[in-house]
């Protein structure tokens, strides 16, 4: 079972800031580096395996970036130094802290997630190449938000001794091939640095909201969420790999047409199609040649269609599969996607965007429309086996934190706005 605590986690990730000491010419926060890392472990993996002839564990490399995301949230940001010396003195009681203050949040969850968190975090012997793969990602978006601050202000007392061990990390990791190309700034580095830039686009551009989350960060939101469906689906292993990236790239294209909200696509008829070609058409010929060849097959398939239940045989995609029919597909072969649940996701987490800014009274007749929208469209899905009536019924009063005596429990709510 997903629970309201569980996804209230993923937000508080969005109001973190980073670098809060330094001159920042642009807010980084928590949320967006850890959705660049998972993008850049993605690329560090799928090198390793069609270059560095290695085996990648992908369940183990995508729960790994999920369960290193918890702990940066529940200890907030606290100077990578000094965060290092405390692991290092006191590891494991910081980590069984990290556990208590998530068991409640995680315990209910489908599969073996709870039990996986905790050897990931107590046993140096599991996922040790993906743990790997993970840091060099890790320190590879740090060093971009670096960049950005340290041309800024490199007269910073203290500056260039960050700098420098930033530098020595990425060193130690020169033995992946991936860290290899991106450290040569060509064409790999650009699809990199294409996806970082989504950090700058802002979701629900037209209203003030709080806490602010980002295309990139919503793309994380949504590849987690999406996941986390897929283990209570049950969902095979190429299943809920292919669901988990296919939310992280989902809103890719929107790095060459920005975010274009949904009432001004919905305003003309036909006008979302026409975005969706100009889309597919500037993606094929401004990003695709930026993907190493071995990947570009994989991540068109993941974008094309994104909220379409598919299938591959050989390469023979098959799309629009009803629903009900996906669990027979539930195979490694068919490679499938859950389009519907993808989608599902995508709104919900629009929805717990909107609840959140109007619930900390931040509001807009835009983020009202929005949000009653989305309720009425999406609310009483049901895709995958996955109730998201009831994930949406967890925002569905924010009116009943902002002391106005609403109260769920004591009758009748009123009627959305």
């Amino acid at each position: 079972m997903i629970t309201k605590g569980l996804l209230d986690r993923i937000y508080e990730a969005a109001s973190i800031q980073r670098w809060n000491d330094h001159v920042r010419p642009v807010e980084f926060t928590e949320l967006d580096k850890q959705a660049h890392k998972m993008i850049l472990a993605y690329v560090l993996g799928k090198l390793e395996e069609s270059e560095g002839h290695a085996q990648v564990d992908w369940l183990k490399l995508i729960e790994g970036g999920i369960f290193e995301f918890f702990p940066r949230v529940i200890l907030t940001d606290i100077k990578a130094p000094v965060f290092h010396k405390l692991m290092s003195k006191k590891g494991r009681e910081i980590n069984t802290l990290v556990l208590q203050k998530i068991d409640e949040d995680i315990k209910y969850l489908g599969g073996d997630f709870a039990e996986n968190f905790r050897k990931y975090l107590f046993d140096s012997n599991y996922a040790r190449y993906e743990k790997r793969i993970l840091k060099a990602a890790h320190y590879l978006a740090t060093n971009w938000e670096f960049q950005i601050i340290y041309n800024i202000a490199p007269f910073v007392y203290g500056i260039d001794k960050t700098k420098e061990e930033i530098e020595n990390q990425i060193e130690d990791h020169y033995d992946l091939i991936g860290v290899q190309k991106l450290s040569l700034r060509k064409k790999s580095f650009g699809f990199i640095d294409l996806c970082a830039q989504l950090r700058f686009q802002q979701r629900w551009a037209h209203s003030p909201r709080v806490p602010k989350t980002s295309v990139l960060g919503h793309m994380l939101i949504v590849a987690m969420m999406s996941y986390f469906c897929s283990v209570e689906m049950g969902a095979c292993l190429k299943r809920a790999y292919n669901n988990f990236f296919s939310g992280l790239f989902h809103d890719l294209p929107e790095v060459l047409t920005r975010d274009i909200v949904s009432p001004v696509k919905t305003s003309v008829e036909g006008l979302e199609e026409i975005i969706k070609d100009y889309e597919r058409m500037q993606f094929e010929e401004r990003i695709l040649p930026l993907l190493p060849s071995s990947i570009r097959n994989e991540v068109l398939y993941f974008i094309q269609d994104e909220f379409s239940n598919r299938i591959m045989e050989g390469d023979t995609v098959t799309k629009d599969i009803p629903g009900s029919q996906m669990e027979r597909y539930n195979h490694e072969r068919f490679s499938p996607v859950d389009g519907d649940v993808i989608r599902a996701c995508d709104k919900l987490a629009a929805f717990i965007e909107a609840s959140l800014s109007i619930s900390h009274g931040i509001s807009s007749q835009h983020l009202k429309d929005g949000r009653a929208k989305i309720y009425r469209e999406y609310s009483n899905q049901e895709s995958g086996g996955i109730n998201f009536a009831e994930l949406f019924n967890y925002y569905r009063w924010p009116e009943a934190s902002m002391g106005d005596g609403v109260d769920g429990a004591a009758g009748p709510l009123p009627e959305l706005e």
